[in-house]
């Protein structure tokens, strides 16, 4: 019975980790990656260079520059600066009595010192990959909900690789180089068992994020609207319209000062509606990178008078845990040391993701047989994947140092440039033989990566050597970091030129069952 049952586990593991295999790699990739995003979309705007200011003053100074340009606008939302991201980031939400549609303006970046606008490059950064990691650049909610569907997916399969193995402790252990499929089974089996506890984690945790929207029912249940459920849950009181009777508004610098006194944490936001007007507020949001839970208080003041009206503090067990859920997984509570170690584990999700894939070709290829249609799809499709889409993330990072940088729309052609990119590897490897796909891909991937410091040196002044010498250490250690995964690239290349051992037919339909 129990082999019966393994056998039956080893068969929904491999088809379930087939069909969401690809997307499953390119979301493991995009959000590994997404660990650095304010750091990535530093690296993409060299042209800013300021400096963290304490979050009362960076308040300030961006209310004293949108009362010059919005005092008529109907919100201002003011992402405050910190060690990671240097700068104000502001998105400006019209009046609708002052525009025929109104809409969210672009954002807005100032120096937290003065206020002033701060000309970057257009870019999406790192938010490109966040983004992509769970909208896989399609249409709302079609991306969502299909990174939900894969994500289940991908608990199924965790769930089954667990029952299937009858040797986990040891697998862990077990690691033999140039045997064919034998090495695709051990790399596939030391990368899910290394991050055994990681991938489980972050899998779960990404479904219930978005549960809210794969199950929306008990919400519309009992709310007329969404937003009404959230007012409730967090205690941020209803919108209300503005009265027309103008109010100046209060000096918002005191009230993040008051609400981080009173947190001992930063403040990470301010959210002003109807500035200006009697009905003004000014909410302030604690930053998430004071505890687990990413949704933490907030406080929020009358605009007119700065009188506490309302306050967010710790939600019931229900909201406590779904925010230490959306916490553990975008971990912006991580610090360093324990960011870089989530993006290794994150590297091994995608080790193990494609080893999977390529551990099902190998356990189906016959010596001297010639392979059946879906086995070449399959191959062609994990070359496509696995090979084209860290070329595709290299090209968009590689554009945003060749574009122009006051070319109008470039942020929209950075994107362009990773997604034609990756179709044009997927289709130009059908023109090799598979076996010489591989290592010419991932050849072209570490020459492409090898390009980006290359271009970083010469096209801007915080380039390697630069920054090196300015000791300008998250510029510098973004392209070590490139011409490290252009060196682990080249070895990749170099180990799948060797030509496959043979392993003994015997072997080889005993390892068969395992696969």
């Amino acid at each position: 019975m129990n082999g019966n049952l393994r056998q039956n586990m080893a068969w929904i593991h491999g088809w379930l980790g087939l069909v969401a295999g690809w997307i499953l790699f390119a979301m493991f990739l995009t959000g590994t990656a997404s660990y650095f995003r304010p750091e990535i979309t530093r690296w993409m705007q060299p042209e800013i260079a300021a400096t963290p200011v304490p979050a009362a003053t960076a308040a300030r100074s961006a209310i004293a520059y949108l009362q010059g340009v919005g005092a008529d606008d109907a919100s201002w939302f003011i992402m405050l600066p910190n060690a990671r991201d240097v700068v104000t980031r502001v998105y400006e939400q019209p009046n609708a009595k002052a525009v025929a549609k109104p809409r969210r303006r672009e954002e807005l970046v100032l120096d937290g010192a003065t206020g002033r606008p701060v000309e970057g490059r257009d870019t999406r950064g790192g938010e490109h990959f966040y983004r992509f990691h769970f909208q896989l650049q399609l249409p709302y909610p079609w991306g969502r909900l299909l990174a939900g569907l894969c994500g289940l997916f991908m608990l199924g399969a965790i769930i089954s690789g667990v029952v299937t193995h009858k040797r986990i402790f040891a697998d862990f252990f077990t690691l033999r180089w140039n045997k064919g499929q034998r090495s695709w089974l051990d790399a596939h089996n030391v990368s899910a068992v290394l991050a055994l506890p990681y991938h489980a984690v972050i899998t779960y945790t990404g479904i219930i994020t978005l549960i809210a929207m794969y199950m929306p029912w008990p919400v519309t249940a009992n709310y007329a609207k969404p937003e009404d459920f959230y007012n409730a849950a967090y205690g941020i009181p209803a919108e209300q319209p503005a009265t027309g009777r103008a109010a100046p508004l209060v000096a918002v610098g005191p009230l993040v000062a008051d609400a981080e006194r009173r947190w001992g944490a930063p403040a990470a936001r301010v959210v002003v509606t109807n500035p200006n007007d009697a009905a003004a507020t000014v909410t302030v949001y604690r930053t998430p990178r004071a505890s687990l839970n990413a949704r933490g208080p907030s406080r929020t003041y009358a605009g007119s008078s700065g009188e506490l009206i309302a306050q967010a503090g710790d939600p019931g067990p229900a909201l406590a845990t779904a925010g230490v859920m959306l916490g553990l997984h975008v971990a912006q509570f991580a610090g360093p040391a324990l960011r870089w170690t989530l993006f290794g584990l994150g590297l091994t999700g995608a080790a193990m993701v494609g080893t999977g894939l390529l551990l099902w070709t190998a356990a189906r290829r016959r010596p001297n047989a010639t392979p059946f249609f879906g086995l070449k799809l399959v191959e062609r499709l994990n070359i496509a994947t696995i090979v084209g889409l860290p070329i595709g993330m290299a090209a968009f990072l590689l554009a945003n140092r060749l574009i122009p940088a006051d070319m109008a729309g470039r942020a929209e052609w950075e994107v362009k440039a990773m997604f034609w990119t990756w179709a044009a590897v997927a289709l130009a490897q059908f023109a090799r033989p598979a076996r010489r796909a591989w290592p010419e891909g991932f050849a072209l991937a570490a020459l492409v990566f090898l390009a980006i410091p290359v271009a970083d040196t010469l096209t801007t002044s915080r380039g390697l050597p630069g920054s090196l010498l300015a000791g300008d250490l998250l510029f510098a250690a973004f392209d070590l970091a490139m011409l490290a995964i252009a060196l682990l690239l080249g070895v990749a290349s170099w180990r799948a030129g060797k030509p496959p051992r043979e392993v003994p037919r015997r072997t080889r339909q005993a390892e068969t069952i395992h696969a």
